[in-house]
C-alpha cells in the first residue's frame, strides 16, 4: 500500500504543479499579476517581474 500511495501522491503533485505553471503563464499573457502569500501577506508579481505588496 505504501508504494502505491507514494506513486499516486507524486502523480497528483505533478498534475498540480503543471496546472499552477499553466495558470501563471496565462496570467502573464493576460497582463495579470501572479499572487502569492509570504508570512500571511499577499505578494503580487507583475507581468514585467516587478514585485508589489498592493495591487493598484
Amino acid at each position: 500500500m505504501g508504494e502505491e500511495y507514494y506513486k499516486e501522491a507524486l502523480k497528483t503533485l505533478r498534475l498540480a504543479n503543471r496546472g499552477a505553471k499553466k495558470a501563471q503563464e496565462e496570467n502573464r499573457r493576460l497582463g495579470l499579476p501572479n499572487v502569492y502569500a509570504l508570512e500571511g501577506k499577499p505578494i503580487f508579481v507583475m507581468p514585467d517581474g516587478k514585485i508589489e505588496t498592493q495591487w493598484l
